[in-house]
C-alpha cells in the first residue's frame, strides 16, 4: 500500500500529527511553505494526499487544481473561508473543520466580554489606578435582567446559549438557514430556555446582539447603518465571529447616537484573511475608523481570541483527528 502523505501548512497541536503518524501516514512540516511551492509541489514527489491548515495559504481554484493527489484538507477551527469548497467538492476533495474544538472557549468569552461590559470592569479598574473611588459611575447591570439574542445558531452560538443557561435572562435565537425557527411554536431548539424566533421579534425584543456567523459573501458588511437601525432598544453589540461581517463606521455612528450603547469585538473588519493581523489599513478612511474604534470608551476588544485557549488547541486537534480517521 502506498504511503499517504500529509503536509501540515500551519502549527496545530501535535495530537493530530501523532495521529495520523499512528494510523501510517507521512506527516511533512509545510509551515514555511509558500503558496507557490505548495502549487510546484502538486506535480512533484512525495505527492500532497491530505493538507492541514488554519488560515495561512488560501486554498482558492489555482491551489487545488495544482494538487491532483489531494484526497482531504483539515482546517484547525471552524470558518472554512479560505478554501474554495466548490471546486474542493467538483474535485472530490473532502473538507473537515473543528467547530467542536472551539466552541466552548468562544461560548465562554463571549459571556466574559458581556459580563466585563455590563459590569464596567475595565472603567472601573482604570478609576482605582487613577487613585479614583468611584463607585456611582460604576453602577452595573444584571445579565439576568436582559434578553440576549444571538445571531446564528450553530455551534458557536449554542456554545453561548449554553452558558448564558445559568444566568437566568431570556435568550433568543434567530438563524434564517434554521427551518422552521420563529414560524412555528414547534421548532424546538437544544436548549429548553432558548426560543427561536423570527427577525422582527428579535429585533424588538434584543437587549444583546452576538454575533454567530460565517465569512460568506452574504454576511460580508452585513452589519450596517440600516441593520443597526432595526432593533427597537439600544443595544451591545458582541462580535466573536469574523470581522468582515461588521462594517466599523456604520458601527462607530450607531455608538455616537445611541442605537449601540457597548460593542464587545474579538474580531475585526481590518483582519486580513490570514486571520493573523491587520492588513486593511491601506487607505486613509479605513485608518481613521480605525484609530476612532481603539479611542472609543465603549467598545471593548481582543485580538481574535474567542476560540484561542490552552483546552481548545489541543481539542482543536482531536477532533480533527476523529473526522479524518473516520472517513
Amino acid at each position: 500500500m502506498a504511503a499517504f502523505h500529509v503536509w501540515f501548512l500551519d502549527t496545530v497541536h501535535p495530537a493530530l500529527e501523532e495521529a495520523l503518524t499512528a494510523s501510517g501516514m507521512t506527516c511533512h512540516d509545510a509551515t514555511r511553505m509558500s503558496r507557490e511551492a505548495l502549487i510546484n509541489q502538486g506535480q512533484s514527489t512525495p505527492p500532497v494526499d491530505g493538507l492541514v491548515l488554519r488560515s495561512r495559504i488560501r486554498l482558492d481554484r489555482e491551489v487545488l487544481n495544482a494538487l491532483p493527489d489531494l484526497k482531504w484538507v483539515a482546517r484547525s477551527g471552524s470558518g472554512l473561508e479560505n478554501i474554495d469548497l466548490d471546486r474542493a467538492a467538483k474535485l472530490g476533495i473532502a473538507v473537515h473543520s473543528s467547530p467542536e474544538g472551539n466552541r466552548d472557549a468562544v461560548g465562554e468569552h463571549a459571556v466574559g466580554m458581556l459580563l466585563n461590559v455590563l459590569n464596567k470592569v475595565r472603567s472601573g479598574d482604570a478609576s482605582i489606578r487613577s487613585r479614583r473611588w468611584e463607585r456611582e459611575a460604576h453602577r452595573g447591570r444584571e445579565l439576568k435582567s436582559l434578553t440576549v439574542g444571538i445571531v446564528g445558531y450553530g455551534h458557536m452560538g449554542s456554545a453561548v446559549a449554553e452558558r448564558l443557561s445559568g444566568f437566568g435572562c431570556r435568550v433568543l435565537a434567530y438563524d434564517k438557514y434554521k427551518e422552521g425557527w420563529g414560524e412555528s411554536p414547534h421548532a424546538a431548539p437544544p436548549w429548553p430556555h432558548v426560543r427561536p424566533v423570527g427577525w422582527a421579534e428579535f429585533c424588538r425584543e434584543a437587549d444583546v446582539v452576538s454575533l454567530h456567523l460565517p465569512w460568506t459573501e452574504e454576511t460580508k458588511g452585513l452589519v450596517d447603518d440600516n441593520w443597526l437601525k432595526s432593533f427597537d432598544k439600544p443595544v451591545i453589540l458582541l462580535n466573536t465571529a469574523r470581522g468582515s461581517i461588521v462594517q466599523t463606521s456604520a458601527l462607530l455612528r450607531a455608538l455616537d447616537d445611541g442605537r449601540v450603547t457597548d460593542a464587545c469585538l474579538d474580531v475585526l473588519e481590518f483582519e486580513g484573511r490570514s486571520l493573523e493581523g491587520l492588513e486593511g489599513l491601506s487607505d486613509p478612511e479605513s485608518r481613521q475608523a480605525f484609530e476612532r474604534l481603539l479611542a472609543h470608551p465603549q467598545i471593548l476588544l481582543s485580538p481574535h481570541v474567542a476560540g484561542w485557549t490552552v483546552e481548545s488547541y489541543l481539542k482543536l486537534s482531536t477532533v480533527l483527528a476523529n473526522k479524518i480517521l473516520q472517513s
